[in-house]
C-alpha cells in the first residue's frame, strides 16, 4: 500500500509542475553509476570511502585513493573538491562531497545543507545530468536528497539567455538502498519539498504576475487533484457584507481588490477542531499615502511571504496525506495609493466589531489579519491558531535573517515552536508580549490604532494582532519579516529571493504534536 501511494504521489507530482509555475527538480534513486557521468562522490572524513567510493577505487586500481590523498582532500561535512576523474574510473569527472565522520549520525539539519552545498557546486561544475554517490542510511538520504532539491532551486523562468538557466529537471541520487529510499522521499519528505518549491515560485514573481486573485487561482491550481481539500474565496462583496473593515480598507486603493482564500484539509478525525495557520497577503505594498522610501519598494513582492508559506505549508500536508485536520488562510490585498485608498487618520471597523484609526496605511499586514485572525478564530474554534506575517521592520533589525520573531501568550505553545525550530532549519526567536504592549495601540479616537510614534515596534505589532484572537485560544505570532527573503546564498536557498520559510517548522509542529490527536 504504501508503494502505491508514493507511486500517485509522483504521478500526481509531475502533472502539477508541468501545468503551473516553474518546473521542478525531480530527485530519482538508483542503485548503480551510470558510465562516463560527471559525479558527486560522498567521502567520509579522513578520506574513508564509501561503497561506491570503493568501486571507483577498485575500478581505477587504487588511482582514486591516491588522488584524494595527493589533493589534500579530508572529508569533513561541507567540504568539497573537483578532481579529475582517474583512468579506468568509469566516470568523466568528479566532484568531493564530504561526509564527515563515518561513526557519527548527523541532524537532519545538517544532511540537509551537505546535499544542498553538493548539488550547488555541481550545478557550477557540471551544469546538467549531476548524480551523486553515497550509501548513507534510508532516512539521511532522503533528508540528504530534500537538501538537494531546495537547494537546485533557481528562480529563472524570466532569463531569455541559456547560460543564466541554471534549472535542473532531475538530480539522480545513487544509494545502495534506492527503493526503500525513493518510496520514504516520496512519501514524506517530497511532499514538504514541493510546498517550499510552490511558497518560493509564488513569492519570487513579480507583483503584475501575482496579485490578489491570481495568487487564489494558482493555489487552487495547485490543490487540484489533491484529496481532503475545500476552498473557499472571500470577495469585496463578501468581505462588505461580513464588515471586514480592515482588510478591504487596505485593498481599497488598488484596481486589483482583496481576497481572502480559505484552504480546508480534513485528513483528521471528523468533528476534531482544526488546527488553523493564516498568513499576510500583501501582494505589493507601496505603503500606501504613507508611501515607502522608493529605492527599496521594488523588493515589497514579497509582503505576501506569510500567505504563501501558509498555503505551501496546507499543500505539503494534503500531498503527504497528514491524519490531521488544518485550515489555511491567506488575507490578501495590494496596498497602493489612489484617490480611492484609505488615508492616515481614517476609522474602519473590523470584522470583530473594534473600531481602528489608521495612523499609517504602511501598517497594512496587522489590518488585513486582524479580519484575516478573527474570521480564523470565531468560525473554526482552533486548537491553535499561528500567523505568519512580514510585519515589522522593527523584528528586521533586532533579529537580522537568523531567525524570525516569536509572539505568544501560551508559554506551552511557544516553548514548542522553539524546541522544533532548532532542528527544522527555520529558526525562531521570542521576543517579549505584555499589557504594556496592549496599552501602546490604545487610541483617543477608536478601540485602537494600527501604529503609532511610541508604540514598541514588533511588539505592538503582535499586541495589535493579539486584540483580534480571544485569550483562551493557543496563538502565535511569527514576524519573519527579516527571513521571509534574502539575497545571500545559503545551502538550501541557491539564488537570491525567497526562503519558503515556516514550512519545515509548521509541517514537524504539526506532526510532532497534532497529528492522529
Amino acid at each position: 500500500m504504501r508503494v502505491v501511494k508514493f507511486l500517485l504521489i509522483a504521478v500526481f507530482a509531475i502533472f502539477i509542475f508541468e501545468n503551473g509555475g516553474q518546473a521542478q527538480t525531480k530527485i530519482v534513486f538508483e542503485d548503480k553509476i551510470s558510465s562516463q557521468t560527471s559525479l558527486v562522490l560522498g567521502v567520509y572524513e579522513n578520506r574513508v570511502l564509501g561503497k561506491f567510493g570503493k568501486i571507483i577505487d577498485r575500478k581505477s586500481r587504487g588511482s582514486l585513493s591516491y588522488a584524494i590523498q595527493v589533493s589534500g582532500f579530508n572529508g569533513e561535512a561541507m567540504e568539497t573538491l573537483l578532481i579529475p576523474a582517474p583512468k579506468g574510473s568509469g566516470v568523466e569527472q568528479i566532484l568531493l562531497m564530504g561526509l564527515g565522520s563515518v561513526k557519527k549520525k548527523h541532524s537532519d539539519l545538517r544532511y540537509q545543507h551537505i546535499g544542498g552545498n553538493a548539488v550547488q557546486k555541481a550545478i557550477k561544475s557540471f551544469g546538467v545530468d549531476i548524480e551523486i554517490a553515497t550509501d548513507l542510511p534510508v532516512e539521511s538520504v532522503a533528508q540528504f536528497a530534500l537538501g538537494v532539491k531546495l537547494g537546485s532551486y533557481y528562480f529563472d523562468r524570466y532569463f531569455t539567455e541559456e547560460d543564466r538557466n541554471l534549472s535542473q529537471e532531475k538530480v539522480t541520487i545513487i544509494s545502495s538502498q534506492d527503493e526503500e529510499a525513493q518510496a520514504f522521499y516520496n512519501t514524506e519528505i517530497d511532499p514538504v519539498a514541493n510546498g517550499i518549491w510552490l511558497a518560493r515560485d509564488i513569492s519570487n514573481e513579480p507583483a503584475n504576475v501575482i496579485y490578489p486573485q491570481s495568487f487564489v487561482d494558482r493555489w487552487t491550481e495547485y490543490f487540484d487533484g489533491l484529496e481532503n481539500i475545500s476552498i473557499k474565496v472571500i470577495d469585496e462583496k463578501e468581505m462588505l457584507e461580513k464588515q471586514m473593515g480592515a482588510i478591504y480598507g487596505v485593498g481599497q486603493g488598488s484596481h486589483r481588490p482583496p481576497r481572502m482564500m480559505i484552504v480546508e484539509y480534513a485528513g483528521g478525525k471528523k468533528g476534531s477542531k482544526p488546527v488553523v495557520i493564516a498568513g499576510k497577503g500583501i501582494t505589493f505594498d507601496t505603503g500606501g499615502l504613507s508611501l515607502k522610501n522608493p529605492p527599496n519598494m521594488w523588493n515589497m513582492k514579497f509582503d505576501m511571504s506569510g500567505a504563501a508559506s501558509t498555503m505551501g505549508t496546507l499543500y505539503a500536508l494534503a500531498a503527504r496525506g497528514a491524519e490531521v485536520n488544518v485550515v489555511g488562510i491567506a488575507a490578501l490585498a495590494e496596498n497602493m495609493p489612489s484617490g480611492k485608498a484609505q488615508r492616515p487618520g481614517d476609522v474602519v471597523k473590523s470584522m470583530s466589531g473594534k473600531t481602528i484609526q489608521i495612523r499609517s496605511t504602511d501598517a497594512e499586514g496587522r489590518l488585513v489579519l486582524a479580519d484575516g485572525l478573527y474570521y480564523a478564530d470565531t468560525v473554526y474554534d482552533p486548537v491553535v491558531l499561528i500567523n505568519l506575517a512580514t510585519l515589522t521592520g522593527s523584528a528586521r533589525r533586532a533579529l537580522g535573517g537568523d531567525y524570525a520573531a516569536l509572539f505568544s501568550r501560551h508559554d506551552s505553545l511557544a516553548h514548542q515552536l522553539l524546541k522544533l525550530s532548532k532542528t527544522s532549519g527555520d529558526g525562531l526567536w521570542r521576543l517579549p508580549l505584555n499589557d504594556n504592549h496592549f496599552r501602546a495601540i490604545q487610541n483617543n479616537v477608536a478601540d485602537v490604532m494600527n501604529s503609532g510614534p511610541t508604540a514598541p515596534g514588533a511588539s505592538a505589532g503582535a499586541a495589535f494582532l493579539g486584540t483580534f484572537v480571544r485569550e483562551t485560544t493557543p496563538w502565535a505570532h511569527l514576524d519573519i519579516a527579516g527571513i521571509a527573503y534574502a539575497d545571500k546564498a545559503t545551502p538550501t536557498k541557491a539564488s537570491p529571493g525567497s526562503r519558503g520559510y515556516g514550512i519545515r517548522l509548521l509541517n514537524a509542529f504539526i506532526k510532532t504534536y497534532h497529528e492522529g490527536q
